[in-house]
């Protein structure tokens, strides 16, 4: 089992350490928050081992987890890199993209691996879809939350947006051509909502909507491609496929039948894949066990990481 140890124990700390601790492929060791006073509430609660400094942590273990705020991202998977350890680092990898590509060149030097915590591509309605996702020219997506205090130190690019433009990333197979955006800063310093229209080369154009002051939750991505329209709704965790192939010459009274003003006519039909539950969290820990114990390559690289950010920021700059 891989020693793990978490740096950071506020909320989603706190989770990381749950499952961690009752994972198979890692053995808990302990963690480290900077606030003294919440990591006593946390070792009364859970009993977890609290090290009074993160350099203390990094050497007792294998692989170090850092779920600290942003902007000290960089100095901790610095530190940990060059101890020789694997690092596990919640999105965005850094605060810019020269940082990440520090970090990617660190990790190189020293050998060892390195995953985003980009946990929607561990969603059960992507995974069942994501097959069938091939050459998408237009895809949708809106990702709108109800005001937290928590996360707002970022743009809402950042906070939210990054989740969408990872998982069009991953599946559009093409350099970024042109990037617009707007966003309007309304409760916090920063933009609260934003939209961005990201123009692919080769012809994907992809419009996206983030909002952390909605009256409603929704995580929603729509993927147009020829013959077929797939929609993933990564909060209820349900997709839908409708494809459509050329109609039979005599069709069921209940086939559906389009004719298109040329006459060509097509049979629409549902293929709704089975979801299976998971637990995306320890499933983006536990593969990177896989990866670090196989030698084989995380599912989110740092590379991918990397490029969110990279994109996030060309949207942030049109502000």
């Amino acid at each position: 089992m891989l020693k793990a140890g978490v740096l950071g124990a506020g909320h989603l700390g706190k989770i990381h350490l749950r499952l961690l601790n009752q994972s198979n492929k890692y053995e808990l060791v302990g963690f480290y928050d900077a606030d003294s006073e919440n990591a006593k509430r946390v070792v009364e609660e859970f009993g977890y081992t609290y090290f009074d400094t993160i350099e203390a942590l990094i050497d007792a273990v294998d692989v170090v987890d850092i779920v600290t705020p942003t902007l000290s991202h960089y100095d901790c998977a610095k530190q940990a890199i060059k101890k020789g350890k694997h690092i596990f680092i919640e999105k965005p990898i850094t605060n810019t993209v020269e940082e990440a590509e520090t970090i990617r060149t660190l990790v190189a030097e020293h050998g060892v691996k390195g995953q985003v915590g980009h946990v929607e591509r561990f969603n059960p309605a992507f995974i069942g879809v994501k097959d069938q996702i091939v050459n998408p020219m237009f895809i949708e997506t809106h990702r709108l939350a109800e005001f937290n205090p928590r996360g707002t130190d970022v743009p809402v690019v950042l906070d939210l947006m990054i989740h969408d433009i990872d998982i069009i990333l991953s599946v559009v197979n093409s350099p970024v051509k042109h990037v617009s955006a707007s966003g309007v800063s309304v409760v916090s310093d920063t933009p609260d909502i934003a939209n961005a229209r990201i123009e692919f080369k080769n012809g994907c154009v992809a419009n996206l909507t983030a909002s952390r002051i909605s009256l409603k939750n929704m995580r929603k991505t729509r993927f147009f491609q020829k013959d077929a329209y797939i929609s993933v709704d990564f909060l209820e965790k349900k997709c839908e496929v409708v494809k459509m192939k050329d109609a039979p010459e005599n069709p069921g009274d209940f086939d559906m039948i389009l004719q298109n003003a040329e006459g060509v006519k097509k049979q629409i039909y549902f293929d709704n894949p089975e979801i299976e539950n998971n637990n995306a969290i320890l499933d983006e820990l536990e593969t990177f066990a896989d990866a670090i114990n196989n030698n084989t390559k995380p599912i989110v690289t740092l590379h991918d990481g990397t490029e969110a950010l990279r994109v996030a920021t060309m949207i942030i700059n049109q502000f």
